[in-house]
């Protein structure tokens, strides 16, 4: 029995003094092991890290009366460059779903169409008009079609947008008179063979809610955007489960798994531009969203997300479905549309150019939109990669020798 009780006690003392010995080896604090373990690195020689500048327009100045928001991405033709957003009639007042009718708003998305603008230089805009109109009566487009984004792809131009049927699709969210929301609502397609128009609408939409009311994308559908990768098309969405606090409560049952999840961010991939669009079984695949804005770079797509647990952030997917977080705090822009450099080219075929610019909007004295400014191009990327790659060969050798092109002061 003794000889029991001490061997008992000499494994305690060993188990004790090797973990002793581990902590004393491995001693690292919850930051310096994130730090390690993470794919964030140190300002200086992270490649995303930006300042996003905000610098006003010309031609669209302050207009009582007249909205525009959600910018499209910015695809330049020949020289000019062109982007599509939404606009309400002008002067229309905004009254509430209870109140609305064929002229007054219920909500400030509300009878929009999508109209567009070009420029030259990307700083002064010349609106050109209504690029696509609201559908015929009964259409699933007919009440408003808005928040777009474009898609250039075998030498064509698909806009997608999100429709609304009718007004009796009007949701009231109970905090005040025109809170809510069009429930459901789906996303539109028309296509052209120049950024001008004609645009085609198809007859019917090409990504709708759920599958079921108590999908985590079971209530509303928002804010299509568009990435390319391995002759796929990635069309990324905006959406919540049916929770009882939200806005834009309808009759039905309501979502508990994902109660703790107020906004998310999905994609549906296909392997034409016009669909169909197979929503991922990894959905959602971003926690966070409303304004959110997507960019190739590299092989892979960028993602900022104003909202959400990590909001404030870019993320970087090498395969356009797992995301991770590269750079935290950043004033990002909201409802942005970036200028894509090579108009959607496959990132497998050319690598992503990256983002220097782009428009997004301001919600105050209203809606209307700005300019933003950034260092997110793939030339200055590759910059400060090679400078990282000299301090991990430094980390990496056995000796030390000076380069002077470590010094940050070298121009």
């Amino acid at each position: 029995m003794r000889l029991k009780r001490e061997l008992l006690s000499l494994i305690i003392f060993l188990s004790i003094w090797t973990n002793l010995i581990a902590q004393s080896i491995n001693h690292e604090s919850a930051s310096y092991k994130r730090f390690r373990e993470s794919k964030v690195r140190y300002e200086k020689f992270n490649e995303f890290n930006t300042q996003f500048n905000f610098v006003k327009l010309e031609g669209f100045e302050f207009e009582d009366g007249i909205e525009r928001y959600y910018p499209s991405s910015i695809i330049k033709v020949d020289g000019t460059y062109y982007m599509w957003y939404s606009k309400p009639p002008s002067y229309s007042e905004v009254v509430g779903p209870k109140e609305a009718t064929d002229t007054t708003r219920a909500f400030h998305w509300d009878l929009c169409e999508v109209w567009y603008a070009t420029s030259t230089d990307g700083y002064k805009w010349e609106e050109k008009g209504i690029a696509i109109h609201r559908g015929e009566p009964g259409h699933y487009d007919h009440r408003s079609v808005f928040n777009p984004d474009i898609l250039v792809a075998d030498g064509k131009y698909y806009l997608c947008y999100q429709a609304a049927s009718s007004i009796k699709d009007a949701r009231w969210s109970k905090l005040f008179k025109t809170s809510g929301d069009f429930v459901p609502n789906v996303i539109g397609m028309s296509v052209a063979d120049s950024p001008n128009g004609p645009w085609t609408a198809f007859d019917k939409p090409v990504l709708k809610p759920g599958p079921g009311q108590n999908s985590w994308d079971g209530e509303v559908i928002h804010e299509p955007t568009f990435f390319v990768k391995g002759g796929q098309y990635f069309l990324y969405y905006k959406s919540h489960g049916r929770l009882p606090w939200k806005p834009n409560i309808s009759p039905g049952e309501f979502n508990k798994e994902h109660a703790d999840m107020p906004l998310a961010t999905g994609v549906a991939i296909a392997d034409n531009p016009e669909g169909p669009y197979i929503k991922s079984m990894y959905n959602p695949v971003l926690i966070g969203g409303h304004g959110s804005m997507v960019w190739p770079y590299r092989n892979g797509v960028c993602a900022t997300l104003p909202e959400g647990p990590e909001r404030n952030s870019i993320l970087f997917s090498e395969d356009g479905v797992n995301f991770y977080p590269v750079i935290q705090g950043l004033m990002v822009p909201k409802g942005g549309g970036a200028f894509r450099p090579g108009n959607f080219i496959d990132v497998d075929v050319q690598l992503g150019q990256g983002i220097t610019w782009g428009v997004g909007h301001a919600l105050y004295p209203y809606y209307h939109f700005v300019r933003f400014e950034c260092n997110l191009s793939l030339k200055n990327g590759d910059k400060i990669r090679k400078n990282y790659e000299m301090v991990q060969d430094y980390i990496d050798s056995n000796g030390y020798e000076f380069d002077p092109r470590l010094n940050p002061n070298n121009k």
